[in-house]
């Protein structure tokens, strides 16, 4: 598996959405608005990536499922979630010590120009607002 620190300096611009769990209908609907505005997010010069504290196998079988052409990114190490301040428990759900609903846009530099983290975790980013981020990077 790759590192996400790894992926990161493979990249120019990044879009980086984290979501707390993969199957979850906000997060599944989430990962299949992005895929379809993909072609506008790398039109405008983003690399689309998706993190959670899902496993590496998980995210596959996620992805497979619905047809996602940007990389899932394991954070079962909890590297990158408390590096953005994006931890969240959902106990209702079980889920603890995952990502919270966010997306941060980073330059070349690997400078934030663009974060958005939901109040509520079952709440989606404005999509236009995302690209229109992407592309005054």
């Amino acid at each position: 598996m790759v590192a996400l620190q790894e992926r990161l300096d493979e990249l120019q611009d990044a879009g980086a959405t984290f979501f707390p769990g993969a199957f979850t209908p906000p997060c599944s609907n989430e990962m299949v608005a992005l895929q379809e505005r993909l072609d506008e997010l790398q039109d405008a010069g983003a690399t689309l990536f998706g993190i959670s504290a899902d496993s590496s196998f998980s995210l596959g079988a996620f992805a497979d499922e619905y047809d996602l052409e940007f990389d899932l990114i394991s954070d079962m190490g909890g590297e990158a979630i408390p590096e953005y301040d994006l931890s969240i428990d959902i106990p209702d759900l079980g889920l603890y010590g995952v990502a919270n609903r966010a997306v941060i846009v980073l330059d070349e530099d690997r400078t934030v120009t663009y974060r958005w983290v939901a109040e509520d975790p079952t709440n989606e980013p404005d999509y236009d607002e995302l690209i229109e981020a992407v592309e005054a990077v």
